[in-house]
């Protein structure tokens, strides 16, 4: 082992820690976030730790034949969960999904797999004179490496879709840096480098995701007031609609049900904006019991509309005392957001008095 990697090494494990303490220090992430970063990082150190015994200890004495298979057998089998212990970071709700439970599950039958067939040497052999090399079918280890990155990307751009992240994009490049990576490690196996380059994907997917998880509400899971502020701050749009929402009287909702049974609401609510909106454009809360939204082509309005009201009616089925919502808008043409805002407040307040006199007539 040349003094080149004892440095990476090095680096590498400084980097862990710190985002160990890091992610320890965070206020913004969930428990089950936290326990997914933990883990990812401490099976990359684990990891890294086991590829430095390989090195020690390969064409040492007989003796140590053991602990060169061992570590070769922990190194391949435990790599792909790097990727699984990700996905579990993205899914906010406590339960695991069932795509979770069948990446572990597919993890534990590669696991038993490689023990099985250490003697036959199918994914690498350590010989009698302790001297390590790859099996006839190392690519079974590449597809499942190469498996589990592509799980992450598609669970990562699933995730970021759903929380109507705009840097979602990124990803790409970053899954891409990852697979080069990879096929270089595998074509030039001394160069030992895979596992700082996964450092460096785990550090940026950490930054990814906390900026993700910023902007959004975390009761709604819309995007909050301040990620719409910044969007909307300065900027003058042509061509789109600002939609408004109110929740009417949820005051009397609170004060008769209960706040919990209130953020209830509102978070139905919310999934009927963003299931009827967010494929037109982004949907925020931006305050107590208001919604909005930036539709980017005012042509959607009518049919989004009818979607979210159907939405709505079909949601009372499961909260009998979901309140009506009231709904205003107005569309871009190049002013000041603030003067849209208004103008949208506007029909909103005229819709409210339209509907109340409808109920007086009725």
């Amino acid at each position: 082992m040349n003094g080149y990697f004892c440095v990476l090494t090095t680096i590498d494990f400084f980097v862990l820690c710190f985002m160990c303490i890091l992610t320890y220090l965070s206020e913004t992430l969930s428990k089950k976030q936290k326990r997914g970063f933990f883990l990812a990082f401490v099976l990359i150190a684990g990891i890294s730790v086991l590829e430095v015994i390989t090195l020690v200890v390969d064409g040492l004495p007989p003796g140590y034949r053991w602990l060169n298979i061992t570590a070769n057998y922990l190194g391949f089998g435990l790599s792909p969960a790097v990727c699984i212990c990700l996905v579990y970071v993205l899914d906010r709700k406590t339960a695991l999904r069932r795509e979770i439970r069948t990446a572990v599950r597919i993890e534990i039958g590669y696991l038993i797999f490689l023990f099985v067939t250490i003697p036959c040497g199918i994914v690498f052999s350590v010989s009698a004179d302790n001297i390590y090399s790859r099996g006839p079918h190392f690519y079974i280890y590449v597809i499942m490496y190469f498996g589990a990155i592509l799980y992450l990307s598609a669970s990562t751009v699933i995730t970021a879709r759903e929380f109507q992240n705009r840097s979602r994009l990124l990803i790409y490049p970053l899954i891409l840096f990852v697979m080069a990576e990879t096929i270089i490690q595998v074509a030039l196996p001394e160069l030992h480098v895979t596992w700082l380059c996964v450092t460096l994907l785990s550090v940026l997917y950490f930054i990814y995701c906390s900026e993700m998880w910023n902007q959004l509400d975390a009761l709604t899971g819309l995007l909050n007031q301040n990620s719409y502020l910044k969007q909307t701050g300065g900027v003058r749009y042509k061509g789109g609609v600002l939609v408004v929402f109110d929740v009417d009287d949820f005051k009397q909702i609170n004060d008769q049900y209960g706040h919990i049974q209130g953020d209830l609401c509102l978070a139905g609510i919310a999934e009927c904006i963003k299931k009827s909106y967010a494929n037109f454009g982004y949907c925020y809360r931006i305050g107590g019991d208001e919604f909005c939204v930036l539709l980017k082509n005012g042509g959607n309005e009518g049919r989004c509309k009818q979607e979210f009201l159907q939405r709505l009616q079909e949601k009372r089925g499961e909260i009998a005392f979901l309140p009506t919502v009231s709904y205003g808008s107005a569309p871009f043409s190049g002013e000041d957001i603030v003067k849209v805002k208004d103008r949208a407040d506007q029909d909103m307040y005229q819709y409210k008095k339209e509907r109340k006199n409808r109920k007086r007539l009725s």
